[in-house]
């Protein structure tokens, strides 16, 4: 395989996952970002421990979705990720599942 098939490959494959995303985004409450990994979760719990004089975090996602093109499946029941670098955790909001406000 040449490097120009890998490159073509890779582009594709990026581009399936962001179709993905795309369709699945509404089913999920969060996204959590990661200098590693891109989530998207239901639950989401989020810990700073210290260890060895450090502080890392301890994330845990349940019904999570993440983005990676080396994971043949993206649907994850549970994950626990472990790290010394930032975190982001945002709400997503849904406009189309809002309650109707009364008049």
């Amino acid at each position: 395989m040449s490097e120009e098939d890998l490159e073509r490959y890779e582009s594709d494959v990026e581009l399936q996952i962001y179709r993905e995303y795309r369709d699945v985004a509404a089913m999920f409450r969060y996204v959590v970002e990661t200098e590693r990994r891109f989530y998207m979760a239901n639950r989401v719990e989020l810990n700073t421990r210290e260890g060895n004089g450090s502080v890392f975090f301890e994330i845990l996602l349940e019904d999570a979705w993440v983005w990676d093109m080396y994971r043949p499946a993206r649907f994850l029941k549970k994950v626990r990720v472990l790290t010394f670098r930032d975190v982001n955790v945002e709400e997503l909001e849904h406009p189309e599942f809002k309650p109707p406000e009364d008049i």
